[in-house]
């Protein structure tokens, strides 16, 4: 298993050993012991598992204290850019957003501590996108920030015309560089 850095503090990119064959491939997606020799020692509550076609961008959400989630994401069919916005306070990098491509090609998969927004825009026909949370879905908690904000300036890599977005994630407020998130 090999786990990389990103420019984020706690923001981690995971790709398990896969095992290849003439049959296909193996894999272990998630290993508690591995893991947590990882430094990632969240208890997962939730599984989430999503479906969407080329253009669809979900987010950017995150869920208020005291309820914030921390979640592990995969790609298991097609590709997306599955991005992470720091809202820690305190943070030297409060404000700024890391982008990896997930595949099912690639086995990457992106581990978000809480005080994260989370996002993913889709880059293949269709995709199948899993999630484990580690606390449950609150509705009263639900929240986020508008994915076209001009101070995150994100490049989504879907042009603006191709773009499906939820009525609810259209109406999201924008980013408050001011702001107190977690």
């Amino acid at each position: 298993m090999n786990i990389e850095e990103t420019s984020l503090a706690g923001l981690k990119i995971i790709t398990p050993d896969v095992f290849r064959d003439n049959r296909g491939y193996f894999t272990e997606s998630w290993n508690q012991e591995k893991f947590q020799a990882l430094s990632i020692k969240n208890h997962w509550v939730q599984d989430n598992q999503s479906r969407s076609v080329y253009g669809v961008i979900r987010g950017l959400h995150f869920q208020k204290p005291p309820h914030q989630q921390a979640k592990l994401v995969r790609v298991l069919s097609g590709r997306i850019l599955d991005v992470a916005v720091d809202l820690r306070g305190g943070s030297p990098t409060f404000g700024k957003w890391e982008s990896v491509e997930l595949s099912d090609t690639n086995f990457r998969q992106l581990y978000i501590p809480a005080g994260f927004a989370h996002g993913f825009a889709v880059l293949s026909y269709e995709v199948v996108v899993f999630y484990k949370c580690d606390q449950f879905y609150h509705p009263a908690a639900d929240s986020g920030i508008n994915l076209s904000d001009p101070v995150l300036n994100i490049n989504w890599n879907i042009p603006e015309s191709g773009r499906i977005v939820s009525e609810k994630d259209k109406k999201l407020p924008g980013f408050e560089p001011a702001g107190t998130y977690f």
